[in-house]
């Protein structure tokens, strides 16, 4: 079985050794022993911090990840879960989008103001219905609609 120093681990993945000793401390891994002062991890390690990496970057709490890794190792994933997540990154990509095309607009609209033109107008109006249609007003959130 091949094993890996916490700095072979930092240099292939990129996190600080800081890091790494952080989720061994919260149980995310596990080293197996110690050369000198310095942990030694399983070669698996690097899958399981690809998959903590990827369940971060789809908006994954650390708590959440690690009921989806499980103690033993063994990754126990909720279809479900995962499902909705996926959904609820379908609807943020949408508006990001949507974001990105109103911004585009605004840079190359020929109209004297933005607020004479009728596109950015649309635009702002289709923002605001999908921010729940929730606006503040001095301090105060209120609903509109």
């Amino acid at each position: 079985m091949e094993f890996l120093d916490i700095g072979d681990v930092s240099d292939r993945t990129g996190m600080r050794p800081s890091t790494l000793r952080y989720y061994e401390e919260i149980g995310l891994i596990s080293s197996v022993f110690r050369h000198g002062l310095r942990r030694q991890f399983p070669a698996e390690v690097l899958l399981r911090l690809k998959l903590i990496a990827m369940g971060k970057s789809a908006g994954f709490s650390l708590d959440e990840i690690a009921g989806i890794l499980g103690k033993d190792g063994a990754p126990e994933l909720p279809r479900a879960v995962l499902h909705q997540r996926a959904d609820d990154l379908d609807r943020q990509i949408s508006e990001l989008v949507a974001l990105r095309d109103t911004l585009r607009h605004v840079a190359d609209c020929p109209a004297p103001t933005h607020m004479q033109c009728p596109t950015f107008r649309r635009l702002v109006d289709v923002a605001g219905r999908r921010a729940g249609g929730r606006i503040r007003s001095r301090g105060r959130e209120k609903t509109v609609g």
